[in-house]
């Protein structure tokens, strides 16, 4: 596959009529099988949306490192807010990167005895006050992608055989999208430099927006990394852990990775993880025998671990895992405890 044959695919099909609607969910399956990671157009997004986050995010990145530094994920049990430039680790390695964290703005959860560990992720964001618009355009951009993830899951229901609503329920009440805004600073120079390391999702799907002309993604296909470059207004949209669990392995959750850009360059880009609320068990589909036949089984990370049935067991192991500092700070007790292999 070259940097060309990375599937496109257009979600204004969908409102063609029925014949528009197949071949897009036909594209869509086809995709997610065999690649695992495509573009989408037609999705509805104004470009001044993605415009105006972009400009926010730089003027957010471009503050004094103190008040970056104010709403540092230290200071959140939920590990939301500000992560340093290496303050984040994949697979046990430092990330070239700094970046905010999002989720869904919610009270925190009494840690009552018997309740699971996962609920400790609800809670409140960390905003800068700096820059005062980033909560209502990001506010928007999670009303607005959160449509466009729910109209691709009800494709992808369609295409495997099952009900269109098979997957809302498990949307319908406290879903946990979550978003980064990662700015990456030159690091390679030239010899290559890690940005993010090779990874899969653990969520259900990933809307990515990537600064144009800016570089980096690249996505792990038959065993060889290929480049991913930002196409103008498209989003780079993958499945995560989640749905490969729902299909056996049908559905493809791919390893991607971020090459940090060049000395005295750098990158803006914005994943959303479009999740279930945290206690959700992705439903297991019965696939038509025709697609249950080319189903593979299900991955393991690049650490061996396998997908946790639980959205929220995986979500929290994710955490734990990238962001020790503040797991060793806000829940030391789950790593020193019974459940420690977290």
């Amino acid at each position: 596959m070259n940097d060309s044959a990375l599937p496109v695919i257009d979600l204004s099909l969908l409102d063609g009529g029925p014949e528009s609607a197949a071949k897009f969910r036909d594209d869509l399956l086809c995709a997610t099988h065999d690649v695992g990671f495509f573009y989408l157009v037609g999705h509805g997004v104004e470009e001044s949306l993605m415009d105006d986050l972009l400009a926010a995010s730089r003027e957010f990145f471009a503050l004094p490192a103190e008040q970056k530094l104010a709403v540092e994920n230290v200071n959140s049990p939920q590990f939301r807010g500000y992560t340093r430039v290496g303050g984040e680790l994949t697979e046990g390695k430092t990330d070239w990167r700094e970046q905010i964290d999002v989720g869904p703005e919610r009270d925190v959860v009494d840690n009552a005895a018997g309740l699971a560990d996962y609920w400790r992720l609800e809670g409140p964001n960390l905003w800068p006050d700096a820059v005062p618009q980033l909560r209502e355009l990001v506010n928007e951009w999670n009303d607005k992608l959160s449509a466009v993830s729910l109209r691709l899951l009800r494709a992808w229901a369609q295409a495997l055989g099952a009900p269109e609503d098979v997957f809302d329920h498990a949307f319908a009440e406290k879903p946990f999208p979550q978003l980064k805004i990662v700015r990456y600073p030159g690091e390679s120079n030239p010899e290559p430099k890690q940005g993010v390391g090779a990874h899969r999702d653990g969520g259900v799907l990933t809307l990515l927006m990537v600064e144009p002309g800016k570089g980096g993604l690249q996505v792990d296909f038959q065993g060889e990394w290929v480049d991913v470059p930002p196409k103008p207004g498209a989003f780079v949209v993958n499945i995560g852990e989640m749905l490969e669990l729902a299909t056996e392995g049908y559905l493809k959750a791919t390893l991607h990775r971020v090459i940090s850009p060049l000395i005295g360059d750098d990158r803006i880009s914005i994943p959303f993880f479009f999740n279930p609320a945290l206690d959700t068990v992705m439903p297991q589909l019965q696939l038509p025998p025709e697609l249950a036949a080319q189903a593979r089984g299900l991955s393991l990370d690049p650490t061996n671990s396998p997908i946790l049935e639980t959205y929220g067991d995986n979500a929290l192991r994710y955490r734990m895992r990238a962001h020790p500092n503040v797991a060793q700070i806000h829940h030391d007790d789950l790593i020193q405890g019974p459940r420690g292999a977290i």
